[in-house]
Parts: C-alpha cells; sequence; structure tokens
C-alpha cells in the first residue's frame, strides 16, 4: 500500500536515480544538468505529485520561515480583513508568517492560489471556499499531515475543519426580532448566487423565524443581490408592490449599506424597520442606528489558527465545525414598531 504522506524531494531523487542536489538544481533551473535527466526529473514529479518547494534557496542557508496560507473572497471585504487579522495575531505567537490571497470568489483562482501556497510548502492552509468549489484534491494533502481549515464556509467533497459564523440562528433571531415589534410582511435581501452556504443557512433562519410565528413565506418579498447598488435596487422594487414590507432583513453587510442608502435617498428610513446581518463601520452614528446581528470575524479567524496549531501540534481528533456565536445588537432600526403598534 502506497504511503500517504506528501512526497519529498528525496523520493524524486530516488525515483530517478539521481543525487537530491540534481533534482534542486533542475527544479530550481541553477545548474548544469542534461536534457534527459531534466526530463526524467520533471516527470518523475508529474508522477509523484511533488510540489516544489519555491522556498528552497531559503532553506540551503537556514533563512526560511515557515508560513500559513489563507484564501479569502474578497480583501476588500472587511469581514474578511477582520478574520485575517484574527489568524495573524493567533500565528504570531508561534512565529508562523501568514501568505494571504484573494480568490475573487473564482474556483480557478481559488485553486492556483492553493497551488501556489503548497508548492511553498505552507505549514497549513486555511481556506474560505469559493462557490461551487470542490475540494477534494486536498484528501491527499489533509491526509499527508497538511491541517486544512475551511474558514466561514464549508469545504466540499473532503472531510476538514471548518470555522463558521452562527448563520441560521443569527437569522432566525434577527427576524423573530423585527416580527415582535408587529411586523408581518418582512423583506429578506441576501447574496448572490443563492447556493451560497452562508446566504442559504440565513435564509434557512429567515423562513425559521417565520414559521415559529406563524406567518407565510411569501418569495415576492425575496430578493437577492452582491453589491451595494443591487440591494438598493432590490429594495425599492420590494418597496414599489402592491402590498410592500414593512421591514427588511439583509443578509450581509453589502446588501445593508445598499438598502440603508436607499432608504435614506427615498426619504422613508424611519419608517421601514432594518435588521442587517454583520455589523459594519459608523453603523450606530447614523440615525436610526443600524440593528444588526454581529459577527466576530476576528474570533473566527483565532479559531481557525488555534485549530491549525493544533493539529500541527499532533492533534489527531476528528475534523469538526466550530461555531462562532453571534450577537443581536438594537440600535434604532429595527426597532421601529409595525403597523398598529
Amino acid at each position: 500500500m502506497a504511503s500517504s504522506r506528501r512526497p519529498t524531494l528525496t523520493d524524486v531523487a530516488k525515483r530517478v536515480g539521481v543525487s537530491a542536489k540534481t533534482v534542486s538544481r533542475v527544479l530550481n533551473e541553477d545548474g548544469p544538468v542534461s536534457a534527459a535527466t531534466r526530463d526524467r526529473v520533471r516527470e518523475a514529479v508529474a508522477e509523484l505529485g511533488f510540489q516544489p518547494n519555491l522556498m528552497a534557496r531559503n532553506m540551503r542557508v537556514g533563512a526560511r520561515d515557515s508560513t500559513v496560507g489563507l484564501v479569502v473572497p474578497e480583501i476588500g471585504n472587511p469581514f474578511f480583513g477582520s478574520v485575517a487579522g484574527g489568524v495573524e495575531s493567533a500565528l504570531g505567537d508561534r512565529g508562523l508568517t501568514l501568505l494571504l490571497g484573494s480568490s475573487d470568489e473564482s474556483v480557478t483562482k481559488e485553486r492556483a492560489l492553493v497551488a501556489a501556497f503548497l508548492a511553498r510548502r505552507v505549514s497549513a492552509l486555511m481556506v474560505v471556499p469559493a462557490t461551487g468549489g470542490d475540494h477534494r484534491a486536498l484528501r491527499k494533502e489533509r491526509g499527508s499531515g497538511l491541517p486544512v481549515v475551511f474558514v466561514d464556509r464549508p469545504g466540499a467533497g473532503i472531510t476538514a475543519d471548518a470555522v463558521v459564523s452562527a448563520n441560521l440562528e443569527g437569522a432566525r433571531r434577527g427576524v423573530a426580532h423585527l416580527i415582535a415589534g408587529g411586523h408581518r410582511r418582512v423583506a429578506f435581501v441576501g447574496d448572490r448566487p443563492a447556493s451560497l452556504y452562508t446566504r442559504k443557512q440565513r435564509f434557512r433562519g429567515y423562513r425559521q423565524a417565520l414559521d415559529e410565528a406563524g406567518l407565510p413565506l411569501d418569495r415576492s418579498l425575496v430578493a437577492d443581490a452582491h453589491t451595494p447598488d443591487a440591494a438598493g435596487r432590490a429594495v425599492r422594487r420590494l418597496l414599489s408592490g402592491g402590498d410592500p414590507p414593512t421591514a427588511v432583513f439583509t443578509a450581509n453587510n453589502f446588501a445593508s449599506q445598499g438598502v440603508m442608502e436607499a432608504l435614506s435617498e427615498d426619504g422613508v428610513r424611519d419608517r421601514v424597520a432594518m435588521v442587517g446581518f454583520d455589523d459594519m463601520p459608523l453603523a450606530d452614528l447614523v440615525r436610526p442606528g443600524l440593528t444588526v446581528i454581529a459577527q466576530d470575524p476576528r474570533q473566527v479567524g483565532v479559531e481557525a489558527a488555534r485549530i491549525a496549531l493544533a493539529r500541527l501540534d499532533g492533534d489527531r481528533a476528528a475534523a469538526a465545525t466550530t461555531t462562532v456565536p453571534v450577537r443581536l445588537l438594537p440600535r434604532g432600526s429595527g426597532e421601529l414598531p409595525g403597523p398598529g403598534r
């Protein structure tokens, strides 16, 4: 039975029948090697699935820093910036350096970044999965001992550690808060695509709150948008209907931004109640203040790093999903009363 460990430079050398130094020369293109030997080395690399160590030169002089790779969908999203900050703070105590890359929600870019991090022989890998991705290719890496932790969303096609927020419970609580204020027509403005893990979980929480209150699901009150402008257009469309909502639940910070701006521009912010999932800068300074279900993205990052470090230290417990709690922060917008109150 073949070993499940990650193939090494020495394994390649043995397969070809040359020294490790010769293999290193081929991979780094820094020494005289015959064309035939180069071809045999490259063939062995492909056959074994060896990931060349791009930091080999630094290793030779003892200058290599241990690194951890983190792939996020959007570096410009404050949520993922805070996640990265939490990861970095936890790694710093162990002398590990964080490598950060953005997939732009592209499965292709995510795969390229993962391949680049593996080529650098990272000590651990953390990934916020792009929608529609498949992570079965990482089974071999995880089986060989590489800590793999998925962040904010579970991976697909692999059993691995994950750290997520309490998405379903947070959304249920936010919508229930609006219903308790007398609202019976509560709109949902979520993320796109609808298959996104966080969107699905938060929509389930929305439906659960409606069910618990004995309210029917009205699909005409559901809209998805991935940008603030699209969210603004969506809420205007919802409010222009024959039986408009009196409250809105926004399922992410970009949707909250767009809906808030649209309600302000149309002069109805003090008449349409609103609860947003995820906090925003200055959310407590606008009038009325934005009521939110606040995540703790920094803690999400800290937990992901803690798990990776435990795996590096030899923890062999079964993979598990860690859920980070969320909080309801009432600031005014979610407390606007419903009709007849």
